[in-house]
């Protein structure tokens, strides 16, 4: 099934949550399968940190025809978060404003700013409602968001290793990566390659909360006793780290590492628990047992207060970047939650 890219424009003033302003954004989507006469068969993804809005390209057998999201039955949507760094307006995009690249003047954005221009996006496509709204880590917090400020539109979420409000150690990761980029001296440059070292850096600490001690023992230790420098370990991480650089900036790390960190449903609600009962889609929560950054608990707090929630935990060696390879496990468990015997698609059976 053939897979669109296009280009939303938004020409208005944007407020933010913090107070301050975009002159307006663009942000760019990926589309995969057709819409229904009825329009009944739309998936919204929320896309992880570093992604982006091409879903084959990270979590592709979600999205096959043995898939409980079938192409051929159901139409795909995944927006590059504002912020982002692939298409969507974020740091590196020139400010209309002063002709010039925002740089370090781009404003602080939150979950709540990334899921009201998500909504901006989808009265213009005029969806009244969405079937299925799913996402991961930072996407699983959007999804979230988003699903207790239009809890009208969505007939079901799921939330992969997220939580409700971002964890002490989880801020402490992200703030240890930030002081990697920092430590970096071309950082307080306006240059697009600034903090390239720092970043490479960041991106070997987030593999330690992103992954898990016995992943690690299975893939990276030594093959002999004699080794005593040049560890695959240590290899792994510069790579990791260049692997990063190449694709994404400093500016854009950054920024979502800081939004990840100010992720709390109940900020301007009575609490927690009322922000999350207010959501009415059916949802699925999924946690991952050997997940240090996103733990299990955080995904039962969840599961005990979404009203009708149901909790799944998938074993998996790679700790919270299970989501990202446990991917036959994965569709067996959303298919249970559709009721979807293996020869049938969600869309004949929904």
């Amino acid at each position: 099934m053939q897979k669109t890219d296009h280009t939303f424009h938004y020409h208005q003033t944007f407020e933010l949550e913090s107070g301050k302003s975009l002159p307006g954004f663009q942000l760019r989507y990926t589309t995969l399968g057709r819409l229904n006469a009825s329009r009944s068969n739309i998936v919204w993804v929320c896309h992880a940190l570093t992604g982006n809005s091409d879903v084959t390209s990270w979590w592709s057998t979600l999205f096959t025809d043995d898939s409980p999201f079938n192409p051929n039955d159901h139409f795909i949507i995944c927006v590059n978060m504002l912020g982002g760094c692939y298409g969507s307006t974020g740091p590196l995009s020139i400010n209309p404003q002063t002709g010039k690249l925002f740089f370090h003047s781009f404003p602080t954005l939150t979950n709540r700013d990334v899921v009201k221009a998500f909504d901006l996006l989808r009265e213009h496509l005029e969806f009244e409602k969405v079937h299925t709204l799913i996402g991961a880590s930072l996407g699983g917090q959007q999804v979230l968001e988003w699903s207790i400020s239009k809890p009208e539109v969505f007939e079901h979420i799921i939330v992969i290793a997220t939580n409700a409000f971002h964890s002490p150690w989880g801020i402490a990761f992200n703030e240890a990566q930030r002081l990697a980029i920092e430590a970096d001296p071309t950082w307080k440059e306006n240059d697009e390659r600034a903090g390239l070292n720092g970043i490479k850096a960041a991106r070997a600490i987030g593999m330690l909360s992103y992954r898990h001690y016995t992943g690690f023992a299975q893939s990276q230790s030594e093959r002999s006793a004699e080794v005593t420098e040049d560890f695959r370990a240590a290899t792994y991480q510069r790579y990791q780290g260049e692997k990063l650089a190449k694709r994404f900036n400093a500016f854009t790390y950054w920024l979502l590492s800081k939004m990840m960190d100010s992720h709390n449903v109940g900020r301007g609600k009575e609490s927690v628990e009322e922000a999350l009962r207010a959501i009415r889609a059916k949802a699925l929560v999924i946690s991952i047992d050997t997940d240090i950054l996103f733990p299990p608990e955080e995904q039962e707090f969840l599961a005990k207060h979404i009203p009708d929630a149901s909790l799944k935990t998938l074993s998996s060696a790679y700790g919270h970047d299970g989501f990202l390879v446990e991917f036959e496990t994965f569709k067996e468990i959303i298919k249970e939650f559709y009721k979807i015997p293996v020869s049938l698609s969600l869309s004949k059976t929904a």
